[in-house]
C-alpha cells in the first residue's frame, strides 16, 4: 500500500495539447520511466482504455495516474498526470481536469506548431493560474522546426518559451528533462492535514463491481477508508469502503492527504448522486463553505435517438442511462416522433461528441438507431413577452404568436497555412459569418470569426479540412444569442408532414435547401406503385418539390391481339386503382433515408 504524501513533494500536472500533438504518447513515456507500468504491460496510449479512442487515435475521457519519480537530487516525489483530450467537443473534460492540478505540460507538435486548440488550452491554464512548461514534441521528424515553433509560442500565446523542454516521446529522447522540470519548475499544492477534510469531486464513472467510483482532489484534511463523508451540494451522506490511487493499476492506499488525487468508493449506486465539483467533507467535522465547483455544462447540439426497432425502446433507455453515468456533459429527455415512434432527446457539446455517443450505443450495447437532423437550442420571444427554449424544431409554436427568434452565435478561432485563406474566408462567408481579426504567426494566418452556430453544426468542420488539405485547425466557443430571420422548414412525403426532418433554417437560405433535401430524398425514397411527391414548405407555402415516379406494372401483357378498346379499358382501371391507392397508400421511407438526408452538402 502507498503511504500519504507530504505536499511538498507533490506535483500535479495535466498535458494539454491540441489533436494528435502527442499527448497520450508522452503520457506513455513518462509511465514508462517512472516505472509505473512493466515493459510486459506497456501498450501504445496506455491511458487510452476506450475502444472507440484507440481506433480513432484520440482521447475522449481525461484519465489520472499516479507516478514515483526520483530526481538527479536524491529526492523521490509523487507525480499525479492527467490525460486531457485535445478536440473542442471534450474541453469540459480538460477544464475538470485543470482544476485539480497546479501546472500544465504545453505540448506542441515541433513541425506542426501552434493551433487553434493550443491557444484555447492554454487560456483555460491560465485561468486557473497555472504553471505552464512548454514541451516541444516529435522533434525527432525530418520536418521539425524547434526554434521557429518557440518564437511562435511567444508571439501567438504570449508565453517565454526560451525554457521550452525539446523531447520525443516516440523515442525517449528528452523524457528525462520533460520530468527534471516538472519537479523543480511545478510548483506543489498548499492544504493542511490537520483541517476538516474538503475535497473536490473531480469525476465519477460507474463500476459493475464496485458501483460508483469518484475521482477526488484532496484540497484539505484526509480521506480514510471508513470515514462517513457527505456530499454538500447533493446533501447525501456514505460510507468510504474504499480509498485507493490509479498508478495506473488500481492500488489501494490508507488514506488520501493534502494535495493527492486518488478514488474512494461508497456503495453509491446512482452517479446523479455525484454532482461533477461538488465539496466532499467530513460528516462529523464539516468545512463552512463549499468549493466554487464547476460551471454546470450546457449542451450545445441537441438531436433525437429513436430506436429502429420500436422493442428497443427500454434497452435503449437503459443505455443512454448507463452512457450518462460515464459522461457527465451527456443529457436525454424521452420525446416521440409521429415517423419514428418513442426515442430521446439528447443533448451533446458538439457533432464529435454526438458521433461518439451514437458508436458507443451500437457498439457497446449492439443498438440500431435512427438519427434526427441536429438542432441548436433557440430563443423564442413570444408576443406577451415569454421567453421559450426551443430543443426541437418541431415543437415550434405558431408564428402567429411568435415576436422574434434568437439563435446562438460562436466564436471561431481559426489557425491556416496562408495557401487556404482565400477558399476558408469564402467558407465563412457563405455560413453568414462575420471577420472579427485577421493576424500572421510566420506564413500561418489566424482568423477570428463569429458564426451563427446552426450553420456550423451540420458540415463546417468537414469542408474546412476538405479546403484546407487537413492543416487548418478550428475551436470554438459560444459568444452570445442574436435575432435572426429564422423559419421552421417542414418535409412533406406524400401529403404528410414527417416531423423528424423538420429543420430550422435562415430564410435566406431556405430555398436552395429545401431544393436540395426534396432532391436528395428523391434518390432515397423507394418508387412505389403510385406517384409520390416530396415538397419543402415554410408555413403553407411549397417552396420546393420533386416527384418519384411510379412503378408501372404491365397489365396488358396477357392481352392478345384483339381490339384496343381491351387495352384501353385495362389501362383505366389501372389508373383509378393508382389514385385510390395514392389517396390509402402509406410510403414506408427507409430508416438510411433519415440519415443520409441530413448529411446533405450545401455547397
Amino acid at each position: 500500500m502507498c503511504a500519504m504524501q507530504t505536499p511538498e513533494k507533490i506535483r500535479n500536472f495535466a498535458i494539454i495539447a491540441h489533436i494528435d500533438h502527442g499527448k497520450s504518447t508522452l503520457a506513455d513515456r513518462l509511465i514508462q520511466i517512472c516505472g509505473g507500468l512493466s515493459a510486459r504491460e506497456m501498450t501504445e496510449q496506455v491511458l487510452d482504455t476506450m475502444e472507440l479512442e484507440r481506433e480513432r487515435g484520440i482521447t475522449i475521457k481525461a484519465q489520472t495516474v499516479r507516478l514515483n519519480y526520483t530526481a538527479d537530487n536524491g529526492e523521490t516525489y509523487v507525480l499525479n498526470l492527467m490525460d486531457t483530450p485535445g478536440h473542442v467537443d471534450f474541453a469540459y473534460e480538460v477544464s475538470r481536469s485543470l482544476a485539480a492540478c497546479e501546472g500544465s505540460l504545453l505540448v506542441v507538435d515541433a513541425s506542426q506548431g501552434v493551433e487553434a486548440q493550443t491557444l484555447a488550452n492554454v487560456y483555460k491554464a491560465i485561468d486557473n493560474d497555472h504553471e505552464i512548461i512548454s514541451v516541444l514534441n516529435k522533434i525527432d521528424l525530418p520536418a521539425a522546426e524547434p526554434a521557429q515553433v518557440r518564437q511562435q509560442i511567444e508571439d501567438v500565446v504570449g508565453l517565454d518559451a526560451s525554457d521550452a523542454v525539446e523531447c520525443s516521446a516516440k523515442t525517449g529522447e528528452g523524457i528525462h528533462e520533460v520530468l527534471e522540470a516538472l519537479v523543480h519548475r511545478l510548483p506543489a499544492p498548499k492544504g493542511d492535514a490537520d483541517a476538516p477534510l474538503k475535497a473536490l469531486l473531480v469525476d465519477s464513472w460507474y463500476d459493475a463491481y464496485l458501483g460508483v467510483v469518484i475521482l477526488v482532489r484532496i484540497i484539505d484534511g484526509v480521506l480514510k477508508k471508513g470515514q462517513k463523508v457527505k456530499m454538500m451540494a447533493a446533501g447525501t451522506e456514505h460510507l468510504v469502503e474504499r480509498v485507493g490511487v490509479f498508478t495506473p493499476k488500481v492500488t489501494p492506499v490508507e488514506a488520501l492527504g493534502p494535495g493527492e488525487i486518488g478514488f474512494l468508493t461508497a456503495a453509491i449506486k446512482e452517479v446523479a448522486d455525484t454532482h461533477v465539483g461538488d465539496t466532499i467533507t467530513d460528516v462529523k467535522n464539516p468545512v463552512a463553505t463549499p468549493l466554487a465547483g464547476f460551471k454546470p455544462v450546457r449542451s450545445v447540439v441537441f438531436c433525437g435517438l429513436f430506436p429502429a426497432d420500436a422493442a428497443d425502446y427500454e434497452h435503449l433507455r437503459e443505455s443512454l442511462k448507463k452512457l450518462r453515468l460515464n459522461d457527465a456533459s451527456f443529457e436525454f429527455e424521452p420525446e416521440t416522433s409521429a415517423a419514428l415512434g418513442f426515442g430521446f432527446r439528447c443533448g451533446f457539446l458538439g457533432l464529435l461528441h454526438l458521433e461518439i455517443i451514437q458508436q458507443r450505443l451500437a457498439r457497446e450495447f449492439d443498438l440500431d438507431l435512427i438519427t434526427t437532423a441536429p438542432s441548436v437550442v433557440y430563443r423564442v420571444h413570444m408576443n406577451k413577452g415569454e421567453v421559450r427554449e426551443l430543443h426541437n424544431p418541431a415543437d415550434m409554436p405558431d408564428p402567429v404568436y411568435i415576436s422574434h427568434i434568437e439563435e446562438p452565435w460562436i466564436e471561431a478561432t481559426i489557425l491556416t497555412p496562408d495557401e487556404y485563406l482565400g477558399g476558408i474566408l469564402k467558407l465563412c462567408q457563405d455560413k453568414r459569418g462575420e471577420q472579427q481579426q485577421l493576424t500572421y504567426a510566420g506564413s500561418r494566418a489566424m482568423l477570428v470569426y463569429l458564426l451563427p452556430l446552426n450553420e456550423v453544426v451540420y458540415d463546417f468542420y468537414d469542408r474546412l479540412k476538405s479546403i484546407s488539405r487537413g492543416y487548418a485547425s478550428f475551436d470554438y466557443h459560444v459568444a452570445d444569442y442574436r435575432q435572426g430571420d429564422l423559419v421552421k422548414m417542414t418535409i412533406l412525403v406524400n401529403g404528410e408532414s414527417i416531423d423528424a426532418l423538420s429543420i430550422m433554417v435562415h430564410r435566406s437560405k431556405a430555398d436552395a435547401k429545401g431544393r436540395a433535401l426534396c432532391a436528395r430524398l428523391k434518390d432515397l425514397i423507394p418508387r412505389a406503385l403510385f406517384k409520390i411527391p416530396i415538397q419543402a414548405a415554410i408555413g403553407g407555402k411549397i417552396i420546393a418539390r420533386e416527384t418519384i415516379s411510379a412503378m408501372r406494372k404491365d397489365v396488358t401483357a396477357k392481352c392478345y391481339g384483339g381490339d384496343v378498346s381491351r387495352k384501353r379499358k385495362l389501362l383505366d382501371k389501372q389508373k383509378k386503382g393508382k389514385k385510390r391507392m395514392r389517396t390509402f397508400g402509406k410510403v414506408d421511407i427507409p430508416h438510411e433515408a433519415f440519415i443520409a438526408a441530413l448529411k446533405m452538402d450545401d455547397r
